[in-house]
C-alpha cells in the first residue's frame, strides 16, 4: 500500500478534477487546497482536506457525495463562473485569440428539462438515475437539483416501466423531455418487443402522462405529439432528440444570436437541430435551414409550416461534415448561425472563410473546437466582437459559448 502524501492543488483539469504536482488527478478539489492523500497511479485517493479553499461551499444537494451527475457543488459560484470564463480564454490564447467578455448567464436550478437517466432493474422495483463518479453504479436521486419538477415526478413512472422492460443484467437509458403537454420518453437497452410487454408498456404510459414512447426506437404508444415551444413557436421533436438543455440557457443564447444577425435578410442555419435557431430567424429574415438528421429537418419544416407569421424557411437534410455549404451556395446569405456538435466544423467554416458573408453567430459546447474554428475565421478577416459563457449544464465542467464575429 502507497504512503500518504501532502500535495497542494494547482488547478483544475477540464473535467472539474484538481491537478497537483506531479501530475495528480484529484476528484472535486479546488486550486490552492493542501490535501494529504494516497496515490494509486495518476489518481489521488483517500483525500482529506488539510487546508481548504475560501471557494469551498457545502454542496447542496443531498446526492452529491453518491451522484456522479454534478461535479462542482463544493465550489461557489463565483469560482465556478470564473473557472469556465478561464477555460475559454485558455483555448482562445491557444490559437492565439482574445475576445470582449459579456456576462456569463448561469441558470438556476431544477431546470434541465432534457436528460438522460440510466434505469437498473432489481429484485424489487429500479433504480433510477445518474451514475456514480466513474462507475456503473446507478445513484437514486429524488431530491436532485437539476432536473425539472415534471422530471422529477416522471421517477416513479420510470422505475414500473424499466421494472416490467428492463433486463436484470443490463442497463437501460431513458431520454426524457419535459414537453408543455407531458414527458416525452424514449428508451434504449430494454428488453426485445413481444405482444405482452408491447401491451404492458403502453398501459404503464397511458397510467402516467406519458403523451409519448418509444422503445429500442419502435413507437409504443401516442396520446398526442409532444409540444416544444421555441420562442412560442410549437415545435414536435423526433424521440430523443437533441434539445437545448434548458429553456433558459436556449433563450439567452438564442437573444444573441438574433442581435447578431440583426438586420440580415437571409439567413443560413447550420447543424439546425429542431429548430432552436431557423424558427425565430424567421421572423425577420428568410432561412436556409441544413441539418445531418433527417428526422428532426422533418420536424423543423412541419413546425415552419403550422407557425404563422414566419418569412420563407428552406430545409435542406445534409451531412455539413462531408458536404459543407460551398460559398457559392452562401452567396445570398447575409449572416450565419453555426451550432455543431463537440467536434466543431473545421470543413465548414474554411468554406464561409473562403465566401463574402459579412457575420457569424456561432455556438459551441467545447471551447477547444470553438477557438480552432474562430481562428480559421480570425485568419480570412473576422474578428471575435463578443463573447458570451452560458453556463447551460449547472455544477458540471461542461462550457457552452455564443460568439459574434464579423469581417474588417
Amino acid at each position: 500500500m502507497s504512503d500518504r502524501i501532502t500535495v497542494e492543488i494547482e488547478r483544475l483539469g477540464h473535467l472539474g478534477d484538481g491537478i497537483a504536482p506531479g501530475p495528480f488527478f484529484a476528484a472535486r478539489m479546488l486550486p490552492g487546497e493542501v490535501v494529504s492523500a494516497v496515490p494509486e497511479g495518476s489518481r489521488l485517493t483517500q483525500l482529506r482536506i488539510e487546508t481548504p479553499s475560501a471557494d469551498r461551499i457545502a454542496a447542496p444537494c443531498r446526492h452529491y457525495k453518491a451522484c456522479g451527475g454534478c461535479s462542482l457543488q463544493h465550489a461557489s459560484d463565483a469560482f465556478v463562473a470564473s473557472w469556465k470564463e478561464e477555460v475559454v480564454r485558455t483555448a482562445l490564447a491557444a490559437q492565439g485569440l482574445d475576445a470582449p467578455f459579456r456576462d456569463i448567464h448561469v441558470v438556476p436550478p431544477n431546470s434541465r428539462r432534457r436528460a438522460t437517466l440510466s434505469g437498473r432493474r432489481l429484485k424489487k422495483g429500479a433504480l433510477i438515475g445518474f451514475h456514480a463518479a466513474a462507475s456503473d453504479t446507478v445513484t437514486d436521486i429524488p431530491g436532485c437539483l437539476i432536473l425539472t419538477p415534471n422530471l422529477l415526478a416522471a421517477r416513479a413512472a420510470l422505475a414500473q416501466i424499466v421494472q416490467a422492460g428492463g433486463a436484470r443484467s443490463g442497463e437501460v437509458a431513458l431520454t426524457v423531455i419535459d414537453a408543455e403537454n407531458g414527458i416525452d420518453l424514449s428508451v434504449r437497452g430494454g428488453k426485445p418487443l413481444d405482444r405482452d410487454l408491447r401491451t404492458d408498456l403502453a398501459r404503464l404510459a397511458g397510467a402516467n402522462g406519458i403523451v409519448r414512447f418509444t422503445w429500442n426506437g419502435e413507437p409504443i404508444a401516442q396520446e398526442e405529439p409532444p409540444v416544444v415551444r421555441v420562442d412560442g413557436i410549437a415545435v414536435t421533436p423526433p424521440p430523443g432528440a437533441f434539445l437545448q438543455a434548458t429553456a433558459s440557457s436556449e433563450a439567452a443564447i438564442r437573444a444573441d444570436v438574433a442581435e447578431a444577425l440583426e438586420g440580415a435578410e437571409q439567413v443560413a442555419d447550420l447543424f439546425a437541430g429542431c429548430g432552436t435557431f431557423a424558427l425565430p430567424l424567421a421572423r425577420t429574415a428568410e432561412v436556409i435551414a441544413v441539418e445531418g438528421e433527417r428526422a428532426s429537418i422533418d420536424a423543423l419544416d412541419a413546425a415552419w409550416r403550422n407557425a404563422s407569421g414566419l418569412k420563407k424557411v428552406t430545409t435542406i437534410a445534409r451531412d455539413l461534415f462531408r458536404r459543407p455549404l460551398l460559398p457559392d451556395e452562401l452567396a445570398k446569405v447575409g449572416g450565419i448561425v453555426i451550432d455543431p456538435p463537440r467536434a466543431g466544423a473545421e470543413a465548414q467554416m474554411r468554406e464561409i472563410a473562403a465566401s463574402d458573408v459579412p457575420v457569424v453567430a456561432s455556438v459551441s459546447c467545447n471551447p477547444s473546437t470553438f477557438a480552432r474554428d474562430a481562428a480559421i475565421l480570425v485568419e480570412a478577416g473576422f474578428r471575435i466582437e463578443w463573447l458570451r459563457v452560458v453556463d447551460q449544464f449547472r455544477w458540471s465542467p461542461h462550457v457552452e459559448i455564443v460568439a459574434k464575429l464579423s469581417r474588417g
